[in-house]
């Protein structure tokens, strides 16, 4: 998917096909986010004024950049999840036997949609991390680039969120619903509030 263009991402995005959806959509918003961060980094390593902090900007970077790859790759990552549960719902169900196995079929596919959205809201809160060292170092000619990061990435965690609840919502293994829902809620309280102080920050630095 990523090999489209932009126009062409968009324009499918915006058509009658099920993929892309929402989750690789918020995907492609958190690795927006995340090269963001990156660009920053970028532009401020080797920076006299910033001397001090050439070390932590180096290992910043790497991990960024890293983080930027794992993102890009939730966006297929998703339609991948997507495929097997889309396929289930299209199981036949005339008798019991058929009944049962698209039942079943349908309940395994619901943990492999909700893990990728998941994997997704984490990877969203290390980007936050990331993008929190960044706003520190306070470099005023990139620091909006840092804000608008990190409202991109807690957009895609919204979006991840979403698309977790959605699949938990049908989830019949109260066990596994459970412990997706508690990575769920940890990662979504501890991103909001990296994001809305990241964001407090670079504003209050951009005025």
């Amino acid at each position: 998917m990523l090999n489209l263009s932009c126009l062409e991402f968009i324009d499918t995005l915006g058509s009658k096909a099920s993929v892309p959806g929402g989750g690789s959509a918020s995907a492609l918003a958190g690795a927006l986010g995340m090269a963001l961060g990156t660009m920053a980094g970028e532009l401020t390593a080797g920076k006299e004024k910033f001397a001090q902090h050439e070390q932590k900007l180096e290992q910043l970077l790497k991990t960024s950049k890293e983080l930027t790859e794992e993102l890009k790759q939730a966006v297929d990552d998703d339609i991948k999840a997507f495929e097997p549960l889309a396929q289930a719902y299209k199981l036949p169900s005339s008798t019991n036997e058929e009944k049962a196995l698209r039942q079943e079929t349908i309940q395994r596919s619901l943990k492999e949609a909700a893990e990728a959205p998941m994997n997704l809201a984490e990877l969203c809160v290390k980007a936050l991390q990331i993008l929190d060292e960044y706003s520190r170092i306070e470099n005023r000619l990139v620091i909006s680039d840092v804000g608008t990061g990190a409202a991109l990435c807690k957009a895609a965690l919204q979006g991840a969120n979403l698309n977790v609840i959605t699949n938990l919502r049908l989830m019949k293994n109260e066990d596994i619903k459970s412990e997706l829902e508690n990575r769920l809620n940890k990662a979504v309280s501890k991103g909001n509030e990296l994001a809305d102080s990241i964001y407090s920050r670079v504003e209050a630095l951009c005025r």
